[in-house]
């Protein structure tokens, strides 16, 4: 079995502050327990993807700057019947922050969330903020990463700020939440890899920022977890994640209960660190699942692929 190794073309500002090469260490981890993988870029028009029996996403994060482009790739290799890790079906429902909706809509916790339509205008006045009960909110845009367009508002600056999202609103919708004051506590991320639990990392964001990536000064650790708390993030995984490689769970401690901020099933940087134990957990989910049938289940409440697709508008 030829495996594709989906990456990107490298782009200096994904990897700023990044001491482990994560998609590199894991390749050779891969290649080592014998598997036939090799690395291609999602949109290198060069690739012959005639040759690849299946492919396992690991990091295309520039897809959300080339979305229309994204989606075509993924209906072209589901044309060749390449077995995609993680489903072609989860990963374009996931793509668009819209599916926040659906996992509320099931009960799950999850910071509370506005969305701004494409083509609508960013209010001016107090209804976002009594919406959202909050007096600061994040506002970012549906289909993005690393912290793209993310703007914080308060009631004095929105009007200052109203004009540029509203000439990003002509071409994209955005979505609005609550700034969390717990954000400077970090942001937990727990990694599941074929469903069963990894392991766990707190990001911590620098003093006085709220980004916790590694580009804007974020670090992380590895703590020790309260297993009722990794119990309340495999919900998440259990309802709207089955089927999939790798999910990645990003919340926040607020009040003693966990929030959902993400549910990173694309391309989320898996905090590996060259662990082996880590990645021989990743290398026994793939293999298991590129030997079993593809899963024809769709993610949680969203019942069929069309309904999915309806959330990325």
């Amino acid at each position: 079995m030829k495996i594709a190794y989906i990456i990107y073309q490298s782009q200096e500002r994904y990897t700023i502050g990044v001491s482990n090469d994560e998609d590199r260490e894991l390749l050779y981890f891969l290649q080592g327990k014998g598997l036939d993988i090799v690395p291609a870029i999602w949109n290198d028009a060069t690739v012959d993807w005639t040759v690849f029996d299946a492919a396992i996403i690991k990091s295309p994060w520039d897809y959300h700057d080339h979305i229309a482009a994204f989606y075509q790739w993924l209906d072209s290799i589901t044309h060749l019947g390449i077995h995609l890790l993680n489903p072609v079906n989860i990963v374009k429902w996931n793509s668009n922050k819209r599916y926040l909706q659906d996992i509320a809509e099931a009960g799950l916790p999850v910071i509370p969330t506005t969305y701004l339509s494409k083509g609508t205008t960013l209010p001016v006045d107090d209804t976002l903020f009594e919406t959202l009960a909050a007096l600061r909110l994040v506002v970012k845009p549906c289909i993005s990463a690393g912290a793209k367009h993310t703007f914080i508002l308060t009631p004095e600056t929105i009007g200052d700020q109203a004009a540029h999202i509203n000439q990003l609103l002509a071409n994209e919708g955005f979505l609005a939440q609550p700034f969390v004051d717990e954000v400077a506590q970090g942001e937990w991320s727990f990694l599941f890899f074929g469903g069963a639990y990894s392991h766990c990392v707190l990001k911590v964001p620098k003093a006085g920022d709220f980004r916790v990536q590694h580009q804007f000064g974020g670090t992380t650790v590895y703590p020790e977890v309260d297993p009722a708390l990794v119990m309340q993030a495999h919900e998440y995984v259990k309802r709207f994640a089955e089927g999939t490689l790798y999910a990645r769970v990003d919340g926040l401690m607020k009040d003693g209960q966990f929030y959902l901020m993400e549910l990173e099933l694309i391309e989320p940087y898996l905090f590996l660190n060259a662990d082996t134990a880590r990645q021989e957990n990743y290398y026994r989910a793939a293999t298991k699942m590129l030997h079993a049938p593809q899963p024809g289940r769709q993610p949680g409440s969203v019942s069929n692929t069309a309904t999915m697709m309806e959330r990325t508008k």
